[in-house]
């Protein structure tokens, strides 16, 4: 296996399954098949090297539970290894050693020493099959943390849960965001059936933890743990830290026993999340030293790490004037969110740009985003071409419904370009879209996300 650069090694890694681009797909449990992945970490023996993993899971805040847990572990003094996907600009920032993306040439060392490995599983395949992947991915990163003396890994699962190649990890902690209704032709018509995928990275005699979930989803994941031997708790909406006050790059929440922390996040919603994250560490922390982690000395690493959380993209504000926020957010949910959290801080006009993938309520997020702004202006990009978006046409009816002012430019700089003439310097610009928007403008903005 010859490979010189990044986008030599990502064409190698998804060879497979290209194959069966255009192919029908159908639900999880009968196209994807784990047991291919579990055959590649055996063959390479990358799960002999013993440590804790946590596996998150949900529809929505995976990645920032992820990255916020990991930033409290580090600062408890543990060497901590991610997984988050997708990325922003570069595929590396996907495999993450105490913050810091996986460079270049591991990546790509790892990847040519696993070589025969994937080769002999790639022979064995047959012609409906596929080498996740997700799962090479895996095989790279716990190479990677192998090396790097990791001792914590948290895993943020790709899709559902059961049939993700991230949940094949012997994890005793699994993890859930809020779970919803989403890849219904993946994993199912009813939220029953997509929490019983999600319930799937629970593990025998492990715990469980869970941010408050409708009662069907609850239900599904009480009865997974029950199943498993394991211990089910599902925080309550006053079990949530409650918000203190804004301030300049963050909010100050109230949490018990830590008093007033400060969360250097933007999104309403990650106050959720960073309560879940702490929740979830205090219980690694139980697991590894069997008592209660409440000494001043854990809480003021906890408190300490917390304000040191970097998640970029995700409802972020970038320098300059005018004021530009970004969020990836690609559901009515998400955007209301979004614009729940700016609202205070952004100064009129305020115009949005929304790029939302043709598969998701792009005219619901329009409308959303329309309420708040003087127009629309409506953009794409083509980073990934397996992310569509909706028709010229189609995506301006449905923008043209919910706003009076609507615009199209083909691409994010033609966008910037047409709000910054109708905000001025004092004006404020909302992006709302696919996190490949996201991404390119990191790039835009020169946002280093190599290191978090």
């Amino acid at each position: 296996m010859n490979l010189d650069s990044i986008n030599e090694a990502i064409e190698s890694i998804f060879a497979t399954r290209r194959r069966l681009d255009g192919a029908p797909r159908g639900l999880d449990e009968y196209t994807r098949d784990i047991s291919l992945t579990r055959s590649l970490l055996a063959r390479a023996r990358l799960l002999d090297v013993e440590r804790e993993y946590a596996v998150v899971t949900g529809s929505r805040g995976k990645g920032s539970v992820t990255a916020i847990m990991a930033k409290l572990l580090k600062s408890l003094g543990h060497r901590v290894g991610t997984i988050t996907s997708p990325h922003l600009v570069h595929w590396n920032e996907r495999i993450r050693v105490d913050g810091r993306m996986i460079p270049n040439e591991d990546f790509l060392r790892i990847l040519r020493e696993l070589g025969p490995q994937i080769e002999e599983i790639t022979e064995e395949l047959t012609a409906a099959q596929y080498l996740s992947p997700q799962g090479i991915f895996l095989g790279i990163a716990l190479r990677h943390f192998d090396e790097q003396g990791v001792n914590i890994a948290v895993l943020e699962v790709g899709r559902g849960g059961r049939f993700d190649d991230v949940a094949v990890v012997p994890n005793k902690l699994a993890v859930f965001t809020p779970i919803m209704l989403e890849h219904r032709a993946l994993l199912g018509d009813t939220l029953e059936r997509i929490a019983w995928h999600k319930a799937g990275i629970i593990k025998a005699g492990g715990d469980a933890l869970s941010l408050p979930q409708a009662g069907a989803v609850i239900d599904a994941l009480a009865a997974e743990a029950k199943e498993q031997g394991a211990c089910f708790t599902s925080l309550s909406d006053p079990e949530l830290a409650a918000l203190v006050a804004d301030r300049p790059g963050g909010q100050v929440l109230r949490l018990h026993p830590y008093g007033e922390l400060f969360l250097p996040l933007l999104g309403r919603y990650q106050i959720a999340n960073a309560t879940l994250a702490i929740r979830a560490v205090e219980c690694l922390q139980r697991r590894l030293d069997g008592a209660r982690p409440a000494t001043p000395a854990f809480i003021d690493a906890m408190r300490r790490g917390l304000s040191e959380v970097n998640w970029p993209g995700r409802v972020q504000q970038l320098p300059g004037a005018p004021a530009v926020f970004v969020d990836g957010a690609i559901t009515v949910k998400s955007a209301e969110s979004f614009v729940a959290s700016v609202r205070a801080r952004a100064r009129e006009p305020v115009v949005s740009i929304v790029g939302v993938p043709r598969d998701r309520d792009y005219a619901g997020v329009y409308r959303v985003m329309a309420a708040v702004s003087k127009s629309l202006i409506i953009t794409e990009t083509d980073i990934n071409p397996s992310t569509r978006f909706p028709a010229r046409e189609a995506a301006m009816a449905a923008a043209g419904e919910a706003a009076a002012a609507v615009y199209f430019a083909k691409d994010l700089t033609g966008a910037l370009a047409i709000a910054r003439e109708q905000t001025g310097e004092q004006g404020a610009i909302l992006l709302a879209g696919s996190l490949m928007l996201v991404g390119e403008c990191m790039l835009i903005w020169g946002v280093d996300t190599s290191a978090i």
